[in-house]
């Protein structure tokens, strides 16, 4: 299952990556005027000149040529601080989650000593209370600040992370909030209001093993189709952490609302919005298996129960033998068109 992390990226990392060479003339992700840079199909934009950041390059992270997955990157005069803008999207777009799994994140990477002295909602976009603002300090043992901000328009999340020198905390800041207040929406409207999610008490357990009994539910054309995972976003209600999935990858958490013992459950798996979703199927009984990615949604059948922490982490490490193979996938596109295919070899 491909997934990525926004924020390691981050340093001499995003300055070096092949794939991303020449890719500011791509029409297809950026259009570029004299004074700022446009992500075409998301309709959001940032000047050239942010603070004491300049734009160096943009491109495309993945799906190159499909304009789903942008960034922009900007530097210091001297290189020392670092930023960039990401505008992707996501099949579960979350700015909440993102802010979380970022925490997450960037306490595993730098260190011990790192500590968060900003976890806050503030304005983007000129709207209040539609993006959520992060800080880190004594991040790499105490030799750099890092910083990052989410916001989610319409489909489209936005992140952006600036780091550099501890020294220099004060122009990590200002590049930050240059950036948060320089970001323009074509329709400011399509902003979510978000604040960070807030965990309460969570008594349910892992309950053994599931079964796979049903192939994807199928639409009214018998075609399958995603469906809404019912689970509160940005921040609008308590989760819980029903248990951990120990993967070969790492630890991920099973988040539910709190109090909905019968909700959905998610597995978030990076700051990019890869999420495994088991949500309680529409027609039948059980909770349906679904997994979202940057554009995509892979579509699998339908458990009698919420999947054990064994087998979850069997799915994430392609291990278990019910999901050897999604039976059918939805590809969302940059211009809001979805195209699902089904597979030719179903599971067994």
């Amino acid at each position: 299952m491909p997934r990525r992390a926004l924020f390691l990226c981050s340093m001499a990392l995003c300055l070096v990556l092949p794939s991303m060479a020449q890719a500011a003339d791509d029409i297809e992700a950026w259009t570029p005027s004299d004074t700022a840079i446009h992500a075409t199909a998301a309709g959001i934009s940032l000047p050239q000149t942010v603070a004491s950041l300049s734009l160096t390059k943009s491109g495309e992270v993945s799906n190159g040529g499909k304009g789903i997955d942008n960034y922009a990157q900007y530097v210091s005069e001297d290189g020392a601080i670092q930023a960039t803008l990401y505008v992707y999207l996501p099949a579960y777009a979350d700015a909440s989650l993102a802010a979380y799994m970022t925490d997450k994140a960037v306490m595993e990477r730098f260190g011990g000593k790192t500590h968060r002295t900003a976890y806050d909602s503030v304005a983007a976009g000129g709207r209040a209370g539609t993006a959520i603002r992060a800080v880190y300090d004594d991040a790499a043992d105490g030799a750099l600040t890092t910083a990052a901000a989410f916001a989610h328009a319409g489909r489209w999340m936005v992140k952006l992370r600036v780091t550099g020198p501890t020294e220099r905390r004060a122009e990590v800041l200002a590049g930050l909030d240059g950036m948060l207040a320089g970001l323009k929406f074509d329709d400011a409207a399509s902003l979510h209001a978000t604040s960070p999610a807030s965990f309460g008490a969570c008594p349910t357990g892992d309950g053994g093993d599931a079964r796979l009994t049903k192939a994807v539910p199928s639409g009214t054309a018998g075609q399958p189709v995603p469906q809404e995972v019912r689970i509160p976003r940005e921040g609008k209600d308590n989760l819980c952490i029903r248990g951990t999935v120990q993967t070969a990858q790492g630890s991920y958490d099973m988040l539910q609302q709190t109090g909905r013992g019968d909700g959905a459950i998610i597995v978030p798996v990076d700051d990019s919005g890869t999420v495994l979703a088991f949500d309680p199927a529409t027609r039948d009984l059980g909770y349906q298996l679904s997994i979202h990615m940057v554009g995509q949604t892979d579509l699998y059948g339908v458990y009698d129960k919420v999947p054990s922490g064994r087998q979850i982490a069997a799915i994430l490490d392609g291990k278990d033998p019910q999901t050897a193979q999604a039976e059918a996938t939805a590809v969302y596109a940059a211009n809001g068109e979805v195209t699902i295919s089904q597979s030719a070899r179903k599971p067994n």
